[in-house]
Protein backbone atom coordinates (compact mmCIF):
# COMPACT_ATOMS: atom_id res chain seq x y z
CA UNK A 1 0.00 0.00 0.00
CA UNK A 2 1.30 3.14 -1.13
CA UNK A 3 -0.77 5.56 1.22
CA UNK A 4 0.74 6.07 4.52
CA UNK A 5 -1.84 5.92 7.12
CA UNK A 6 -1.37 7.05 10.84
CA UNK A 7 -2.57 6.06 13.62
CA UNK A 8 -3.65 8.03 16.16
CA UNK A 9 -2.88 11.50 14.69
CA UNK A 10 -3.93 14.92 16.19
CA UNK A 11 -6.30 16.57 14.06
CA UNK A 12 -6.00 20.65 15.21
CA UNK A 13 -3.59 21.47 12.68
CA UNK A 14 -5.78 20.42 9.93
CA UNK A 15 -8.60 22.88 11.43
CA UNK A 16 -8.67 26.69 11.25
CA UNK A 17 -9.73 26.87 14.97
CA UNK A 18 -6.09 24.59 15.50
CA UNK A 19 -8.61 22.52 17.80
CA UNK A 20 -9.40 19.00 18.03
CA UNK A 21 -8.29 15.50 19.35
CA UNK A 22 -6.59 12.63 17.59
CA UNK A 23 -8.09 10.24 14.40
CA UNK A 24 -7.86 7.07 15.40
CA UNK A 25 -6.51 6.42 11.43
CA UNK A 26 -5.53 9.62 9.26
CA UNK A 27 -4.28 9.84 5.64
CA UNK A 28 -3.57 12.53 3.27
CA UNK A 29 -4.43 11.27 -0.42
CA UNK A 30 -3.48 13.49 -3.13
CA UNK A 31 -4.67 11.39 -6.10
CA UNK A 32 -7.89 9.41 -7.17
CA UNK A 33 -6.05 5.84 -6.65
CA UNK A 34 -4.72 7.03 -2.99
CA UNK A 35 -8.42 8.21 -2.04
CA UNK A 36 -9.46 4.46 -3.45
CA UNK A 37 -7.22 2.94 -1.41
CA UNK A 38 -7.96 4.59 1.69
CA UNK A 39 -11.56 4.15 1.55
CA UNK A 40 -10.89 0.17 0.45
CA UNK A 41 -8.72 0.20 3.55
CA UNK A 42 -11.52 1.70 6.17
CA UNK A 43 -13.87 -1.11 4.42
CA UNK A 44 -11.66 -3.94 4.52
CA UNK A 45 -11.12 -3.13 8.61
CA UNK A 46 -14.49 -2.07 8.64
CA UNK A 47 -14.00 1.93 9.91
CA UNK A 48 -16.06 4.40 9.84
CA UNK A 49 -15.10 7.51 7.22
CA UNK A 50 -14.87 11.12 8.05
CA UNK A 51 -13.79 12.98 5.02
CA UNK A 52 -11.99 16.43 6.31
CA UNK A 53 -11.84 19.44 3.95
CA UNK A 54 -10.18 23.01 4.39
CA UNK A 55 -11.22 22.31 8.28
CA UNK A 56 -12.45 26.00 8.45
CA UNK A 57 -16.39 25.02 9.23
CA UNK A 58 -15.68 22.25 11.71
CA UNK A 59 -15.63 21.88 15.67
CA UNK A 60 -13.74 18.38 15.88
CA UNK A 61 -13.99 16.88 19.18
CA UNK A 62 -11.49 16.81 22.31
CA UNK A 63 -12.21 13.41 22.03
CA UNK A 64 -10.91 12.86 18.45
CA UNK A 65 -12.38 11.11 15.93
CA UNK A 66 -13.13 7.48 15.30
CA UNK A 67 -12.20 4.96 12.95
CA UNK A 68 -10.33 6.47 9.47
CA UNK A 69 -9.89 10.58 9.00
CA UNK A 70 -9.46 11.39 5.22
CA UNK A 71 -7.70 15.04 4.80
CA UNK A 72 -8.12 16.06 1.67
CA UNK A 73 -5.48 18.74 2.02
CA UNK A 74 -2.89 17.44 -0.56
CA UNK A 75 -6.29 16.42 -2.94
CA UNK A 76 -5.86 19.84 -4.78
CA UNK A 77 -5.00 21.13 -8.31
CA UNK A 78 -6.71 22.72 -11.01
CA UNK A 79 -7.02 22.26 -14.85
CA UNK A 80 -7.99 26.06 -16.78
CA UNK A 81 -9.66 26.21 -19.99
CA UNK A 82 -10.74 29.34 -21.78
CA UNK A 83 -12.85 29.77 -24.65
CA UNK A 84 -14.11 33.12 -26.17
CA UNK A 85 -16.99 33.16 -23.74
CA UNK A 86 -16.73 31.68 -20.54
CA UNK A 87 -13.80 30.27 -18.25
CA UNK A 88 -13.82 26.30 -16.91
CA UNK A 89 -12.25 25.25 -13.97
CA UNK A 90 -11.77 21.80 -12.91
CA UNK A 91 -10.75 21.75 -9.23
CA UNK A 92 -10.13 19.11 -7.00
CA UNK A 93 -11.95 19.42 -3.88
CA UNK A 94 -8.98 19.93 -1.38
CA UNK A 95 -8.15 23.03 -3.41
CA UNK A 96 -7.99 25.66 -1.22
CA UNK A 97 -10.51 28.86 -2.13
CA UNK A 98 -7.48 31.28 -1.96
CA UNK A 99 -6.05 29.43 -5.22
CA UNK A 100 -9.58 29.81 -7.21
CA UNK A 101 -9.16 33.75 -5.97
CA UNK A 102 -5.99 33.94 -7.67
CA UNK A 103 -7.02 32.37 -10.83
CA UNK A 104 -9.99 34.16 -10.98
CA UNK A 105 -8.28 37.74 -10.20
CA UNK A 106 -5.27 36.71 -12.95
CA UNK A 107 -8.50 37.09 -15.55
CA UNK A 108 -9.69 40.12 -14.02
CA UNK A 109 -13.49 37.96 -13.39
CA UNK A 110 -15.69 39.17 -10.85
CA UNK A 111 -16.21 36.04 -8.43
CA UNK A 112 -12.36 37.24 -6.97
CA UNK A 113 -14.27 39.49 -5.09
CA UNK A 114 -16.55 36.77 -3.23
CA UNK A 115 -14.08 34.49 -3.11
CA UNK A 116 -11.26 36.89 -0.87
CA UNK A 117 -13.81 36.75 2.20
CA UNK A 118 -14.19 32.68 2.06
CA UNK A 119 -12.01 29.97 3.80
CA UNK A 120 -11.22 26.39 3.31
CA UNK A 121 -11.33 24.65 0.35
CA UNK A 122 -13.55 23.39 -3.07
CA UNK A 123 -15.62 20.86 -1.93
CA UNK A 124 -16.29 22.69 1.62
CA UNK A 125 -17.27 25.33 -0.51
CA UNK A 126 -20.07 22.61 -2.23
CA UNK A 127 -20.85 21.02 0.85
CA UNK A 128 -22.04 23.88 2.29
CA UNK A 129 -22.78 26.05 -0.05
CA UNK A 130 -20.31 28.66 1.43
CA UNK A 131 -21.46 32.70 0.99
CA UNK A 132 -20.91 36.16 1.97
CA UNK A 133 -23.44 38.47 3.46
CA UNK A 134 -22.00 41.53 1.22
CA UNK A 135 -24.32 42.02 -2.47
CA UNK A 136 -21.75 40.97 -4.46
CA UNK A 137 -22.30 38.25 -7.64
CA UNK A 138 -21.91 35.70 -7.15
CA UNK A 139 -22.31 35.64 -3.25
CA UNK A 140 -23.09 31.47 -2.96
CA UNK A 141 -20.39 29.02 -4.22
CA UNK A 142 -22.82 26.71 -6.01
CA UNK A 143 -23.59 30.03 -8.43
CA UNK A 144 -20.27 28.93 -9.84
CA UNK A 145 -20.78 25.38 -9.79
CA UNK A 146 -21.72 23.44 -13.27
CA UNK A 147 -20.94 19.81 -12.35
CA UNK A 148 -19.55 17.70 -9.62
CA UNK A 149 -17.72 14.53 -9.43
CA UNK A 150 -18.06 12.38 -6.48
CA UNK A 151 -16.86 9.00 -5.47
CA UNK A 152 -18.88 6.39 -4.00
CA UNK A 153 -17.31 3.50 -1.08
CA UNK A 154 -16.24 1.07 -3.78
CA UNK A 155 -14.37 3.60 -5.36
CA UNK A 156 -16.26 4.61 -8.51
CA UNK A 157 -16.44 8.05 -9.95
CA UNK A 158 -19.81 9.28 -10.40
CA UNK A 159 -20.86 12.96 -12.21
CA UNK A 160 -23.44 14.86 -11.06
CA UNK A 161 -24.81 18.25 -12.24
CA UNK A 162 -26.15 20.97 -10.54
CA UNK A 163 -29.65 20.21 -11.19
CA UNK A 164 -29.05 16.84 -9.59
CA UNK A 165 -28.50 18.47 -5.94
CA UNK A 166 -29.96 20.33 -3.64
CA UNK A 167 -29.25 23.79 -3.11
CA UNK A 168 -29.88 25.86 -0.30
CA UNK A 169 -28.66 28.43 1.95
CA UNK A 170 -24.86 27.16 3.35
CA UNK A 171 -25.75 24.06 2.43
CA UNK A 172 -26.28 21.37 -0.47
CA UNK A 173 -27.66 17.91 -0.41
CA UNK A 174 -27.95 15.38 -2.89
CA UNK A 175 -24.03 14.47 -2.93
CA UNK A 176 -24.32 11.96 0.26
CA UNK A 177 -23.30 9.41 0.83
CA UNK A 178 -20.07 9.55 -1.76
CA UNK A 179 -17.37 11.74 -0.98
CA UNK A 180 -17.00 14.86 -3.12
CA UNK A 181 -14.00 15.10 -5.65
CA UNK A 182 -14.30 17.64 -7.98
CA UNK A 183 -16.04 20.76 -9.16
CA UNK A 184 -16.67 22.18 -12.04
CA UNK A 185 -16.74 26.10 -12.09
CA UNK A 186 -17.91 27.81 -14.82
CA UNK A 187 -18.19 31.64 -15.45
CA UNK A 188 -18.61 34.04 -17.89
CA UNK A 189 -15.41 35.61 -19.83
CA UNK A 190 -16.38 38.96 -18.84
CA UNK A 191 -13.28 41.62 -17.20
CA UNK A 192 -13.89 43.87 -14.64
CA UNK A 193 -10.24 45.51 -14.62
CA UNK A 194 -11.23 47.27 -11.39
CA UNK A 195 -11.42 43.50 -9.33
CA UNK A 196 -7.91 43.54 -8.23
CA UNK A 197 -8.78 47.22 -6.57
CA UNK A 198 -12.08 45.22 -5.30
CA UNK A 199 -10.37 42.81 -3.40
CA UNK A 200 -7.98 45.23 -1.88
CA UNK A 201 -10.59 46.98 -0.60
CA UNK A 202 -12.87 44.53 0.47
CA UNK A 203 -9.75 43.05 3.01
CA UNK A 204 -8.95 45.65 4.41
CA UNK A 205 -13.20 46.70 5.34
CA UNK A 206 -12.46 42.80 6.40
CA UNK A 207 -9.25 43.65 8.75
CA UNK A 208 -11.14 46.89 10.31
CA UNK A 209 -14.60 44.55 11.10
CA UNK A 210 -13.00 40.97 11.69
CA UNK A 211 -10.91 39.36 14.30
CA UNK A 212 -8.64 37.74 11.35
CA UNK A 213 -5.32 37.69 13.68
CA UNK A 214 -6.64 35.13 15.87
CA UNK A 215 -7.61 31.38 14.81
CA UNK A 216 -11.54 31.19 14.01
CA UNK A 217 -13.73 29.52 12.45
CA UNK A 218 -15.22 32.21 10.19
CA UNK A 219 -18.86 33.16 10.99
CA UNK A 220 -20.43 30.40 13.73
CA UNK A 221 -23.62 31.26 13.32
CA UNK A 222 -26.40 31.42 10.27
CA UNK A 223 -28.48 34.61 9.74
CA UNK A 224 -31.88 33.95 10.73
CA UNK A 225 -34.68 35.31 8.14
CA UNK A 226 -35.06 38.58 8.79
CA UNK A 227 -31.79 39.22 11.10
CA UNK A 228 -28.34 39.77 11.57
CA UNK A 229 -27.25 37.24 13.68
CA UNK A 230 -24.45 38.99 14.77
CA UNK A 231 -26.07 41.96 15.58
CA UNK A 232 -28.72 39.61 18.07
CA UNK A 233 -25.60 38.44 19.65
CA UNK A 234 -24.27 41.73 20.26
CA UNK A 235 -27.37 43.31 21.60
CA UNK A 236 -27.59 40.45 23.79
CA UNK A 237 -24.28 42.25 25.34
CA UNK A 238 -22.44 38.41 24.53
CA UNK A 239 -19.68 40.55 23.34
CA UNK A 240 -16.28 38.97 24.65
CA UNK A 241 -18.23 36.04 26.41
CA UNK A 242 -15.03 33.77 27.65
CA UNK A 243 -14.81 29.98 28.61
CA UNK A 244 -11.70 28.84 29.25
CA UNK A 245 -9.77 29.66 26.22
CA UNK A 246 -12.67 30.69 23.57
CA UNK A 247 -13.88 34.08 23.38
CA UNK A 248 -16.33 35.60 21.59
CA UNK A 249 -14.81 38.01 19.56
CA UNK A 250 -15.20 41.72 20.84
CA UNK A 251 -14.46 42.80 17.20
CA UNK A 252 -17.17 40.83 15.89
CA UNK A 253 -19.74 39.16 17.56
CA UNK A 254 -20.25 36.44 14.98
CA UNK A 255 -17.25 35.03 15.36
CA UNK A 256 -16.01 32.86 18.04
CA UNK A 257 -11.94 32.85 18.46
CA UNK A 258 -9.32 30.86 19.83
CA UNK A 259 -7.12 32.90 22.56
CA UNK A 260 -4.28 29.68 22.36
CA UNK A 261 -5.82 27.47 24.85
CA UNK A 262 -9.46 26.61 23.60
CA UNK A 263 -10.84 23.09 23.75
CA UNK A 264 -13.43 21.83 21.90
CA UNK A 265 -15.73 21.62 25.10
CA UNK A 266 -14.80 25.79 25.63
CA UNK A 267 -15.77 26.21 21.95
CA UNK A 268 -18.84 24.59 22.08
CA UNK A 269 -20.14 25.75 25.54
CA UNK A 270 -19.87 29.18 24.51
CA UNK A 271 -22.52 28.36 21.05
CA UNK A 272 -24.81 26.70 23.48
CA UNK A 273 -25.02 29.39 25.81
CA UNK A 274 -24.92 32.02 23.00
CA UNK A 275 -28.25 29.90 21.66
CA UNK A 276 -30.04 29.89 24.66
CA UNK A 277 -29.18 33.49 25.62
CA UNK A 278 -30.67 34.80 22.40
CA UNK A 279 -33.51 32.46 22.19
CA UNK A 280 -34.35 33.79 25.89
CA UNK A 281 -33.65 37.50 24.83
CA UNK A 282 -35.12 37.68 21.55
CA UNK A 283 -37.01 34.89 21.27
CA UNK A 284 -34.81 33.96 17.91
CA UNK A 285 -33.43 30.34 17.58
CA UNK A 286 -30.30 30.71 15.70
CA UNK A 287 -28.42 27.63 14.24
CA UNK A 288 -24.67 27.44 13.61
CA UNK A 289 -23.14 26.67 10.35
CA UNK A 290 -20.37 24.64 12.07
CA UNK A 291 -20.24 20.93 12.09
CA UNK A 292 -19.17 18.87 15.23
CA UNK A 293 -17.18 15.96 14.05
CA UNK A 294 -16.53 13.20 16.31
CA UNK A 295 -16.45 11.79 19.63
CA UNK A 296 -19.31 13.91 21.71
CA UNK A 297 -20.97 13.03 24.67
Amino acid sequence: MSLNVLQNHNLAEYTSWLIGGNADYFCLPSNYDELREALKFAKEKNLKTTILGGGSNVLISDGGIEGLTIGLKKFSGISTDISSDKITLDCLAGTSKSELLKTFLKHQLAPALFLAGLPGDVGGGVVMNAGVAEMFQPREFMELVESIEVMTAEGEVRTLNKSDLKVAYRHTDGWQPHTVVKAKIVWPLQKDPDVLNKVREANKVRLSKQPLDKPSCGSVFKNPEGHKVAQLIDSCGLKGYTVGGAQVSPKHANFIVNLGTATAQDVWSIITHVKATVKEKTGVDIQTEVIRMGRWG
